[in-house]
């Protein structure tokens, strides 16, 4: 009985206008500031980061090198072009894709397939 007559004595505060605004919404706002310091911020700069790193391995393509395509594709890049590279799929198929379809080098656990004869 007491905790509802603190409630709506609380609550008849506030309605009847006592308070400012600023001091009501003033943990919320201290909760916002952490949030973004820990959480958010620290975010922003590791995808910065990985997208400087992308743009880097894009840049840095030459024919010869074993990629992976974003699509799962493996490939041997056979000509680099401006927006384009020509990847060798299989002995005498060669595909034509954007350089930002390449996800990565193909790792060192991917072997080179055997044609079969």
């Amino acid at each position: 009985m007491n905790m509802l007559i603190a409630f709506s004595g609380d609550a008849l505060f506030f309605l009847q206008g006592g308070g400012s605004g600023v001091v009501t919404f003033l943990p919320l706002i201290f909760i916002f500031g952490i949030f973004y310091f820990l959480i958010i911020r620290p975010q922003q700069k590791k995808q910065r980061l990985a997208q400087k790193e992308r743009e880097e391995m894009l840049g840095a393509l030459k024919s010869g090198d074993k990629v992976v395509t974003s699509g799962g594709l493996y490939g041997t890049i056979v000509a680099v072009k401006e927006t384009t590279v020509q990847l060798r799929i299989a002995q005498s198929v060669s595909v034509e894709v954007l350089r930002t379809a390449i996800a990565g080098p193909q790792g060192s656990e991917i072997k080179e397939v055997e044609v079969a004869k």
